[in-house]
């Protein structure tokens, strides 16, 4: 008799990252670093304790004593406006062991606490349902894949250097999750596998993000908190965005060619193809024509995301904008296509039925987060972090300091709260070590970037299961471009110290 092993369900994996997040609540002694906030009212500092809270007037002797290298005016101008990790200040709390119902809770609290970003996938799938009744993304896919034959590779450069751009900008993250299915019947229908728009997709958002050269929510956030400008190492994250990305490209077009020339090549071979957005993929036959209403409909559908990017780009939407936008263009598009209100209702309804599992995966990883935070053991990582690289040579300095934030990354997923949180300490090691804070805010942005390829608690979890791949499968085709990224950000980050 055979048995074979399954490479459990992406609910089964965060639920073990749960488990064991709260396991290390039992092996790890609970500690706190102060956290300092100011109020702009009042102009005081606020200084919260793990018994105490105290309030003083704001000042930069104060800053300078305490040993953060912000300047005052820093905060004043309200670039930095979370709680900041006050240095030297760490200290062991009673211990707040998480338990059986802190795990089950966990996932709950975590569906409560993302519930904008779970609204907002599952408008879009409404948004799809809607819009795929027509047949008009039929129709174009077809179109578009003759006009492709034989320059299919051209889409993948592409993509993913607009995704890498959106990525560096302005971090171009939650929102990619509206594009898989808009991408992943174009890329079928090029004859690729389902491995090719996740690749395109999430490599492109993550190496964007690695490199981020003005991401206001971690470059100018983590600069702030380091007291520096954030222009100052600037070219280094360049020379990652233009190095890496063109790195990236390369991987996923070489294996894209390989499984275009031989389907057996693929690392889904042998796989069953399970898709909600693999029906549209046309395989042969003639090439439909399109009608007035389907160019209508296709100019609108593209439309829409041409508008939800210009909205968080310049004009400072988030999810509450992001999700009316797509709710009102499928209402538009019922009306185009004469539905009715009830046939409405259910092309709505089946499509958000589509991606409820995407859903439920988002709000289990943030479950991670609660169980490390009231377990009170983050804090205590990054102080056993700092006591790690604090007093080693510059040149290997900076490489475990990245390998810190790669690790970090894991129990602080938010890159505005990672660095709020380490930047104040990690940056006042830098005249201690001998190396220029712009480096360690660029080890920060590359270590969490490198992670952020792989991290359950991440996007990819959500990403993978719009398209019903298997994450033992991403692991397998995404290793060794991120052991080649790892070794450019060493270069890079060596380069820094004498350039």
């Amino acid at each position: 008799m055979k048995f074979s092993i399954k490479f459990p369900t992406p609910y089964t994996v965060l639920m073990i990252a749960i488990a064991l997040s709260a396991l290390a609540t039992w092996l790890l002694p609970a500690g706190s670093y102060d956290r300092m906030t100011y109020n702009s009212d009042a102009n005081t500092f606020e200084i919260q304790s793990v018994d105490s809270r105290k309030t003083i007037d704001a000042n930069q002797d104060f800053l300078t004593k305490n040993g953060i290298i912000i300047p005052l005016e820093t905060f004043k101008s309200g670039k930095i406006s979370k709680p900041i990790s006050i240095p030297n200040t760490y200290q062991e709390v009673n211990s707040k062991k998480q338990g059986l119902l802190d795990v089950l809770y966990a996932p709950i609290k975590g569906i409560y606490d993302s519930i904008d970003v779970i609204l907002f996938v599952l408008i879009i799938g409404g948004f799809i349902g809607v819009f795929n009744k027509s047949g008009a993304f039929d129709e174009g896919v077809g179109h578009l894949s003759v006009k492709l034959k034989g320059r299919e590779s051209i889409l993948i450069i592409i993509v993913t250097s607009l995704i890498a751009l959106g990525g560096t900008t302005f971090g171009l993250a939650e929102e990619t999750l509206a594009f898989y299915p808009i991408l992943v019947p174009v890329f079928l229908a090029a004859g690729y596998d389902l491995v090719v728009p996740v690749a395109v997709i999430y490599i492109g958002s993550s190496i964007g993000t690695m490199a981020s050269t003005v991401n206001p929510f971690s470059t100018i956030i983590a600069s702030d908190a380091a007291g520096i400008n954030w222009t100052v190492g600037l070219s280094s994250r360049l020379a990652m965005l233009v190095f890496g990305t063109g790195m990236c490209i390369w991987y996923i077009m070489r294996y894209a060619n390989r499984i275009k020339k031989d389907p057996t090549k693929s690392l889904l071979y042998g796989t069953k193809l399970e898709n909600p957005f693999a029906k549209s993929v046309k395989n042969g036959g003639d090439v439909p024509v399109l009608t007035n209403t389907s160019r209508l409909l296709l100019v609108l559908f593209a439309l829409t995301f041409v508008i939800m990017i210009y909205g968080v780009s310049f004009q400072g939407w988030w999810f509450k904008e992001m999700t009316a936008l797509f709710l009102v263009a499928a209402v538009v598009m019922a009306v185009l296509q004469k539905l009715g209100e009830q046939n409405f209702i259910k092309y709505f309804i089946q499509g958000s039925r589509d991606l409820l599992g995407v859903s439920f995966i988002i709000g289990i990883a943030r479950g991670v987060t609660f169980v490390l935070n009231e377990g009170m053991i983050a804090d205590t990582i990054l102080y056993n972090a700092t006591n790690l690289v604090e007093g080693i040579p510059p040149m290997l300095f900076l490489p475990v300091l990245m390998g810190v934030f790669f690790v970090l990354t894991l129990f602080i997923s938010s890159s505005s709260g990672m660095a709020v949180v380490t930047m104040p300490i990690m940056s006042s090691l830098a005249p201690v070590v001998g190396v220029p804070p712009e480096e360690i805010v660029n080890s920060y942005l590359f270590g969490m970037g490198l992670m952020s390829f792989i991290t359950p608690t991440g996007l990819i979890l959500p990403s993978l299961a719009m398209v019903n791949v298997n994450y033992n499968v991403w692991l397998k085709f995404v290793w060794p471009l991120m052991a080649m990224l790892a070794l450019l950000a060493f270069v890079i980050l060596w380069a820094g110290l004498y350039f």
